[in-house]
């Protein structure tokens, strides 16, 4: 199915769904709770119920003392692109937060380690892809939150991203389609649609993209080869309010994407293929396949002193590698087409009980099941012991493994406010994993704060966190199969991947100089054993996880913002350092001099970035919007063992919209945006470091432009 008649076919579902939401004179209205819980009943539009029952659900799992970043819509239209961007963009100008290739972050210094919640619901892992899943048009509010977390948030702890979404009740009847595109051949289609039908509220969004820049480029050149991408996007929310204490929602999602891997001309040969007399680099022709989608259920409840939300969850994730059989055996001595699919279904609840003023008790529950697929089928050369191939006819091995692991997780904690302006919430997590090894943990967790007058806040805390090692990544293959072949690895230890455990410390303080400027300053701290880190170790762009017998993390973490009436700006700079000594899993896919070094040596991290920056700064005024964005990073680590670091960038990026209005809701927007102004050229890997396999480059220059029609 081509992208442009799936995307016809989205834009129909969405306006008949559109139709039969539209509003109605006849209505009933929803009574909403008197004040006091006492009196005549008092009518309130649905609008108001369902921002009453968001603030009920937001209070059911709260920051509580974690270092807390929010990112609004009105934010993310001052950032390159708007809310055609990918949502790895949005999320990388939080403090601490550095650009890697393959669209990866990396959050104070951790491997990707974020968790998204979706309207409280923990959104279960997928594969890790090129594409972006989540769409930024869809969130109406965003806070990123890391450090020492309440006992509610378990397993990836780097960061949670906590997402509101947009819904039918959030906004007017109606919707908006944009059209967008630019440099690299980028084209763009958009469309939103809310709506609301009685005690019924809907929003959809839907997209299609495709443009020549779907992977970093492995040169420098201005257009990588071979780099096309095709992608879709639909997400849909329903609530259907059942009285003004409660509601059933329903999320739904699917993104499908296919990516073409970018070539690297004028690469040397290295095996000779029978009836191949040559290959040029610069025709290679791997391609990768994603497709992601979830649904979640949710029935939220609340009664006097009490508030919950039950929630059941599926989804399915797919990654399909197709290498260029000819070229990966001629350039890499194996071709390996790869399969991997997980479907993960669970089931979580948040319950919060309010005990009078000084205390609050939380509690909850977490069960996922993952079934985690992969096969593997390699074409490989026959080699003798000294390695040399044998034959130039190649032999094709398969290696499927198949696992259901589960995870549970309970937690209980309790908001204590003993004096004014002090609160502090002490709590525990238990966790059980179970997959390829079965482990689990106890941790204890205790956060304060305390306001010292109007303007400034301190807080600290301490968090004993249980990562289990993402179960759709562990590959378990038999080595066995590859002897006296070209992928036989120089290696053969292959211990079982771990869970990683830590302690961590958090402590930091923020501060209002002016009503319009405001100040936070945040310090951390985190031992562990058994690190967790993952990397490429071959063509095939997959990952693996391995374990580190130790890691240290430290940093700390300045951002500032000032916003005074049509001008706003922001900056964050964090520096960091992550550490970790000797492999101790999946020990077969490094190099024995690498073994050694690591193993007697404390060793960087491959995303360790000493220094990483954000910061920005935007006009309105009269319907204009104007603005500039910089990001610096002061290098990712390269060379052998990480022992060196790449050089510094900070590319610049501008843009302005203006916006038509002939009557409240019907406006239309146009906007012009410019990536990295002075086309910089940068380097985020050079294909050197621990799991690092190829060179990547971030975006030269491009132009941008955009019409939204709001309708």
């Amino acid at each position: 199915m081509s992208s442009r008649f799936l995307f016809l076919l989205i834009l129909a579902s969405a306006a008949s769904l559109r139709a039969q939401t539209a509003p109605s004179a006849s209505d009933p209205v929803v009574p909403a709770p008197p004040p006091g819980g006492a009196g005549a009943t008092v009518t309130m539009e649905p609008f108001v119920i369902s921002d009453h029952l968001d603030k009920d659900r937001d209070d059911i799992v709260p920051a509580l003392g974690a270092t807390q970043f929010s990112i609004s819509p009105g934010q993310i239209a001052a950032q390159p692109l708007g809310g055609d961007a990918g949502f790895n963009q949005v999320l990388l100008r939080a403090p601490s937060m550095a650009q890697d290739s393959d669209g990866q972050l990396h959050l104070r210094g951790e491997h990707a380690e974020l968790q998204y919640r979706i309207n409280g619901v923990l959104l279960p892992e997928g594969l890790s892809g090129f594409g972006q899943e989540l769409d930024p048009r869809f969130v109406q509010s965003l806070e990123v939150l890391t450090g020492s977390l309440p006992a509610q948030y378990g397993y990836r702890t780097a960061g949670i991203v906590d997402i509101r979404t947009q819904t039918g009740a959030s906004l007017p009847d109606g919707g908006a389609v944009t059209a967008f595109g630019g440099s690299h051949d980028t084209e763009r289609t958009d469309l939103e649609l809310s709506g609301t039908q009685g005690r019924l509220s809907g929003f959809v969004t839907a997209s299609v993209l495709q443009n020549d820049l779907g992977i970093e480029n492995p040169t420098a050149a201005t257009d990588a080869l071979h780099d096309h991408t095709r992608q879709a996007k639909l997400f849909g929310d329903a609530d259907l309010t059942l009285d003004s204490t409660s509601r059933l929602s329903v999320m739904a999602s699917g993104s499908f994407a296919t990516f073409q891997i970018p070539d690297n001309p004028g690469q040397a040969p290295v095996f000779q293929l029978a009836g191949v007399p040559g290959f040029d680099s610069a025709g290679l022709n791997e391609n990768q396949r994603e497709d992601n989608a979830y649904t979640i259920v949710s029935y939220q409840k609340t009664a006097g002193d009490f508030s919950g939300q039950f929630s059941a969850f599926s989804r399915y994730s797919l990654v399909k590698f197709l290498p260029d059989p000819a070229g990966d055996l001629i350039f890499n001595g194996v071709a390996s087409r790869v399969h991997q699919d997980v479907d993960a279904n669970g089931f979580e609840s948040d319950m919060k009980w309010s005990l009078g003023a000084t205390h609050t008790l939380r509690a909850g529950a977490l069960v996922t099941a993952d079934n985690a697929n992969t096969r593997t089928a390699d074409s490989v050369f026959p080699v003798d012991a000294s390695g040399n191939p044998t034959s130039t006819i190649p032999l094709l091995i398969a290696d499927d493994s198949h696992k259901l692991g589960w995870v549970y997780g309970v937690y209980a904690q309790d908001e204590w406010k003993p004096l004014s302006g002090l609160t502090i919430n002490y709590g525990a997590r238990a966790d059980r994993s179970k997959g390829y090894l079965t482990e689990s943990q106890l941790s204890p967790r205790l956060n304060a704060s305390y306001k010292l007058g109007d303007s400034t806040t301190v807080h600290g805390g301490y968090a004993r966190y249980f990562t289990p090692p993402p179960l759709e990544l562990v590959q378990p293959g038999d080595l066995a199969k590859f002897a006296g072949t070209t992928n036989a690895p120089e290696v053969s230890a292959d211990a079982p991947v771990r869970s990683e455990r830590s302690h961590y410390f958090d402590v930091g303080i923020s501060h209002d100089f002016t009503p319009d400027f405001s100040a936070a300053l945040d310090g951390y701290d985190k031992a562990a054993t058994d690190q967790l880190d993952e990397g490429q170790f071959g063509a095939a762009p997959i990952y693996a996880p391995f374990n580190y017998a130790r890691g240290r993390i430290y940093g700390v973490e300045l951002s500032a913002d000032y916003t005074r009436k049509t001008f706003s700006a922001y900056v964050n700079l964090a520096r960091s350092r992550a550490m970790g000594t000797g492999i101790i899993s999946g020990q077969y896919q490094f190099s024995a001099a690498e073994l050694a070094y690591i193993g007697a040596h404390d060793v960087h991290l491959d995303h360790d970035q000493s220094l990483t920056g954000s910061t920005g700064a935007s006009w309105h005024l009269h319907g204009n919007l104007a603005y500039l964005d910089l990001l610096y990073g002061s290098g990712l680590r390269s060379g052998f063992a990480n022992t060196d670091h790449l050089p510094e960038y900070h590319p610049l990026n501008i843009g302005f919209e203006h916006t038509f209005t002939w009557t409240r809701r019907r406006q239309l927007k146009a906007r012009f945006d410019v990536v990295n102004v002075f086309d910089e050229v940068y380097a985020l890997r050079d294909g050197s470091g621990i799991g690092v396999f190829a060179p990547q480059y971030g975006q030269r220059r491009g132009f941008y432009g955009s019409t939204t029609l709001l309708f």
